[in-house]
């Protein structure tokens, strides 16, 4: 078995049992308990698990979110493929929202100087990055800071997103799953990401194949209402198939 297909089935335990045990995962891979450790970073780094003492819980029990560095730093080709994909999702003049993440953060670096659009951000990272484009006319909602995702928040986003009416959103997310549709740890940012959907005309949804089959705290979304998700090619088909049959065209790059 290689180390990936090893890690995915450890991951899968730990949702299924509500956590793993070093000790008995290397007795039933046949190998180090080091070895197992090691998986477990790299399913930590990937933010699907959390390292507790001899084991580990998965995230979606804890309602756990990683930070913003440490997100970014993980699936970086896959999040750059995705973000190539998206671009042929951008109308070519009007308006879009780039919701606050790391693979919207790629899409962001990636906005072509050939046409002209408005793009409403809630992340001043991402605002700081499109400011400096003169095609563009970028517009920055404002809110609370969250320091775990540099996303603004609150009455000051949602306000303005209420009278918005834009050509495409492109959204991300910590959690989507047939059964239970778009899901994010934060009700504040749920928030966000539901008006959001509500302000566009048509849906984007930009998440590496680790965020399938995942289920947060908060559901701000169905699958019915996105039009296209596009994610990698480390999707199994077997789940790219039930999330087409709930709704949006699946796109694996």
């Amino acid at each position: 078995m290689y180390a990936e297909e090893r890690q995915q089935a450890i991951l899968g335990q730990a949702r299924a049992n509500g956590r793993v045990d070093v000790v008995a995962l290397a007795e039933e891979f046949g190998v180090t308990t080091e070895t197992i450790r090691r998986d477990l970073t790299v399913l930590e780094r990937a933010g699907t698990v959390r390292r507790v003492h001899g084991g580990a819980i998965p995230v979606e029990r804890l309602g756990f979110e990683p930070a913003l560095a440490a997100r970014d730093a993980v699936l970086t080709e896959e999040k750059e493929r995705i973000a190539k994909a998206a671009l042929n999702e951008l109308p070519a003049d009007g308006s879009v929202i780039i919701d606050a993440g790391t693979t919207t953060a790629r899409l962001v670096q990636l906005m072509p100087a050939d046409r002209e659009l408005t793009v409403i951000v809630n992340s001043p990272p991402h605002a700081t990055t499109l400011a400096t484009r003169p095609n563009l006319n970028v517009i920055m909602l404002g809110g609370r800071v969250r320091g775990r995702t540099l996303a603004t928040v609150d009455d000051w986003v949602l306000r303005p997103l209420a009278d918005l009416w834009v050509d495409v959103a492109f959204i991300a997310t910590n959690g989507c799953s047939a059964p239970h549709g778009l899901t994010t740890s934060d009700q504040a940012e749920a928030a966000v990401k539901r008006a959001m959907i509500t302000s566009s005309r048509r849906r984007i949804l930009l998440a590496d194949h680790t965020k399938m089959g995942n289920d947060y705290l908060v559901r701000f979304g169905t699958l019915d209402e996105i039009d296209v998700v596009i994610t990698d090619t480390g999707l199994d088909t077997e789940l790219a198939a039930g999330i087409a049959a709930a709704g949006p065209e699946v796109v694996r790059v």
